[in-house]
């Protein structure tokens, strides 16, 4: 599993990545993490708001940090 954290590094874009990283590391899930800086990049997502997380190319989350029970239920999908 490919698991992308869009942001230019905002104090929201690094929570979200910290949360990802602790749920997956509590779950044993099997993903890279990738941190997205560039906006360019970023914007060929289709977001506009960051943080954004992007699963397996799919953006599912977007402008906001979810909970660490809603992480895994978007990884367990």
């Amino acid at each position: 599993m490919e698991i992308k954290v869009l942001g230019t590094g905002c104090p929201n874009c690094v929570t979200l990545e910290r949360r990802v990283k602790k749920v997956i590391e509590d779950n044993n899930i099997d993903a890279t993490i990738i941190m997205v800086k560039d906006i360019m990049s970023i914007m060929s997502y289709n977001v506009m708001s960051t943080p954004a997380l992007v699963v397996n190319e799919k953006v599912v989350v977007k402008g906001r940090v979810p909970k660490p029970d809603e992480i895994l239920k978007l990884l367990s999908a």
